[in-house]
């Protein structure tokens, strides 16, 4: 079944997500009406759209039939497909990261990090990551009651902590924050490489490209460090790693290197402004969580579901299935929406409500199952901390001005979020 045209048009468009109200309403439509349905926008291959928690659930725990790596896996124009093939000799990825990688790669890959990020490991790295939370909070003490909480705050203080971990210098990391801004900000005139508005078919793939040479040139010289200098963080282990006996070839140690660099601070970045935008328009959340600082956990879980900073990943059939009653053929492109499963009426009481005791909270912000987010640990874990240490000094917040967000349909959140504030 064929989905509306303008629903169609609207799911991937960067700046309804900018709005949310008009992405919200469409999900919305789309899951009352055709949860499984096909979408065709001008110049697009068609692509099924999954609205549906189940769905999306059913379709990441086959990870034999929905592949990650045959096409792209975040939704791209037919144009520009056909240039990144070029470019890259035939493949459909200009980096390939745990992201693109189905197995036996993508075990053999995650594997080589995997134990840095398991709660019992990043547990020795909480009193570093406290000391980093206190340093922004005093930071954000010392504004004198208004700043801009997303600029000022939440983008920084995730982005020095996978810093760290990484073994970036501090001195590299506005370089990292506007090249991941760059990066996943291609459709935003305030963050991409042109300056230019960009639409949903117009992103350049030369810009996106030149991002990430940036990225390579910048971590080739990382990789000769710590072959020469091994140390104990997250680059040395990609750096000295191996799969099946054999150094990382340059271009998956490359692609390592970024998806770790951008995806391990900005997803967190916008959900930290997400719930405290959350906050601001809730007063009643706010005064539930300072009467009861046990709600943290659950404030950070809500805070995923309620932002949702990936917004979609593609899969691709690698051979006939049904989903929902619907005939799946091998090589059909299946977009997997997650702030509509988010939403999703079936399993979420009030999703449209702000909750910060919402228990349980199902969210598939994550992913599932081998996909699922290999730093989801150490993500709810700064977060817990960053909380435990700001919510005990705010004694009040509110907007002072417009709050904005990004324009992008793949990564997003709060870009500007003006705030006036009492603090101890």
């Amino acid at each position: 079944m064929r989905i509306a045209q303008d629903l169609a048009e609207t799911i991937i468009d960067p700046a309804a997500y900018a709005d949310e109200t008009r992405v919200h309403d469409a999900f919305t439509k789309l899951r009352a009406e055709t949860p499984l349905g096909i979408a065709q926008p001008a110049g697009f291959d068609p692509f099924w759209v999954v609205t549906k928690h189940a769905d999306i659930q059913l379709i990441e725990r086959q990870n034999e039939l929905f592949h990650n790596g045959d096409r792209s896996a975040t939704l791209t124009t037919i144009d520009a497909d056909k240039a990144v093939r070029e470019m890259m000799g035939g493949s459909p990825h200009l980096v390939r990261s745990l992201v693109q990688m189905d197995n036996p790669d993508h075990m053999n890959y995650r594997r080589l990090t995997q134990n840095w990020f398991m709660p019992q490991n990043i547990k020795k790295l909480e009193p570093r990551i406290r000391e980093i939370a206190k340093t922004f909070i005093d930071r954000m003490a010392a504004f004198g009651g208004e700043c801009d909480f997303a600029k000022d705050v939440a983008l920084l203080f995730p982005l020095h902590v996978i810093m760290e971990i990484l073994g970036v210098p501090e001195a590299d990391e506005p370089k990292m924050l506007k090249l991941t801004q760059e990066l996943f900000g291609a459709a935003d005139p305030e963050l991409n490489r042109t300056g230019e508005e960009m639409d949903k078919s117009s992103i350049t793939v030369d810009s996106v490209a030149d991002t990430i040479a940036e990225f390579m040139e910048y971590f080739n010289a990382i990789t000769e460090d710590r072959r020469a200098n091994p140390r104990d963080d997250v680059s040395s282990v990609i750096a000295n790693g191996k799969i099946n006996g054999e150094p990382l070839d340059h271009f998956a140690a490359m692609s390592y290197y970024i998806i770790a660099a951008t995806a391990g601070h900005d997803t967190t970045s916008h959900t930290t402004s997400g719930g405290m935008w959350a906050l601001c328009e809730s007063p009643d959340q706010f005064a539930k969580l300072k009467s009861n600082l046990d709600l943290i956990p659950s404030l950070v879980d809500e805070s995923i579901r309620w932002v949702t900073p990936v917004k979609h990943f593609m899969r691709t059939a690698t051979d006939d299935a049904e989903v929902r009653g619907q005939k799946i053929a091998k090589g059909d492109w299946l977009m997997l929406c997650y702030p509509s499963a988010n939403r999703d009426e079936e399993l979420f009481d009030d999703p449209f409500t702000f909750d910060v005791a919402r228990s349980p909270n199902k969210h598939i912000s994550m992913g599932y199952g081998a996909h699922v987010c290999i730093g989801q640990h150490l993500a709810r874990m700064e977060m817990r901390i960053f909380w435990e240490e700001l919510l005990p000094r705010l004694d009040s917040i509110e907007f002072s001005g417009q709050p904005t967000r990004t324009n992008g349909n793949f990564v997003c959140g709060p870009k500007a979020m003006p705030v006036r504030y009492k603090m101890q």
